[in-house]
């Protein structure tokens, strides 16, 4: 007979980044010179409060990253890959339209979990552990490996025609890649204790990269970034302050209950405007967007794997995701 398993945790944590590190002011430069533009000196960083960001080599793909973090985690745990009966690619990024890059990670590492993507814009990392507690609860799952390789800086425009397409590219200009592994578990004590979504889907054409579907299976036109990053900050400002308002009344947290609040980072203005809107303590966010730009669904990840080490049981987390389409994310994880 299966055991029912009460509660699910995070049991182990890594990050990866690429050694390549491109600055900000060297990425305008490079932009400016490729589109004949005489782009203000600084307009970059001065915009996005991004200093520099890491880009992966040529040769080095979504699944690599997934897979240096994959193995971090499992080396941590002290667990082989055949360990993991459940493995989630669950990233903004992937390798190929077909098969699932989940396969290409689980063939590296040596595994033979139930393999599946998992893909929701850059809260796909967030909703990838969310899957996998909930299968694990469901009995169909022990243990689950979910990672993320983020290589958004490849939809990045390298060339603008004009102030108007610049507009469209600007936010494709603050990302940066990375990636990030978790091992999904059953826990003694703590472990995830809540989790919300809020979904406005209504919102889907104000941001993304349009090809390699059935609407645009060809061509380089739809594989950049184009948004309205303005629209979309307020869609993010409009609704996200309710779903905060809600998981505090539920739980019955507030800001004081929570040893950190990582939040999903587009640029530092705009995470100067979630401070300020929703009022959580700035001490308590661990800022990455400076050194590390946008790294999409990766960036929870990222700084989730740096504050690991100084948490404690019974310290609380909490995690905040917004994602294209749009949808809002929060997770409440209660260290074991």
């Amino acid at each position: 007979m299966t055991s029912i398993v009460a509660r699910v945790g995070i049991t182990a944590v890594a990050s990866a980044l690429p050694e390549r590190e491109v600055t900000t002011a060297d990425l305008q430069q490079q932009v400016a010179a490729a589109s004949g533009l005489p782009l203000p000196a600084g307009m970059f960083a001065q915009a996005t409060g991004i200093d520099r960001r890491r880009v992966a080599a040529a040769d080095e793909y979504a699944s690599d990253l997934a897979v240096r973090a994959g193995r971090r985690v499992l080396a941590q745990a002290g667990l082989d890959a055949l360990d993991v009966d459940l493995l989630l690619f669950a990233s903004a990024t992937r390798d190929m339209v077909e098969p699932a890059t989940a396969h290409v990670v689980q063939a590296a590492l040596g595994s033979r979990a139930h393999a599946l993507d998992v893909t929701n814009a850059c809260n796909s990392f967030l909703n990838g552990i969310d899957l996998a507690r909930s299968m694990i609860l469901a009995g169909r799952a022990g243990r689950a490996l979910v990672v993320t390789g983020e290589t958004p800086t490849r939809a990045m425009r390298p060339a603008v025609d004009g102030m108007a397409q610049a507009r469209t590219a600007f936010a494709g200009y603050t990302f940066g890649d990375a990636g990030a592994a978790v091992l999904v578990e059953p826990v003694e004590a703590g472990g995830i204790v809540d989790v919300d979504s809020e979904t406005h889907s209504e919102h889907w054409p104000v941001g993304g990269i349009f090809g390699g579907g059935s609407r645009h299976p060809r061509g380089d036109e739809h594989t950049y970034f184009t948004g309205d990053g303005h629209r979309l900050r307020g869609i993010f400002e409009k609704i996200g302050t309710g779903l905060l308002e809600r998981v505090a009344y539920r739980t019955g947290l507030g800001w004081d209950d929570y040893a950190k609040v990582l939040v999903h980072q587009v640029t530092m203005p705009y995470l100067q405007r979630f401070v300020e809107v929703a009022g959580v303590p700035a001490d308590k966010l661990e800022v990455t967007v400076a050194e590390l730009g946008n790294m999409a669904s990766a960036t929870l990840g990222v700084q989730l794997a740096r504050v690991h080490h100084r948490l404690r049981p019974g310290d609380r987390v909490l995690l905040v995701g917004l994602g294209g389409g749009v949808s809002l994310m929060t997770m409440v994880w209660e260290v074991s």
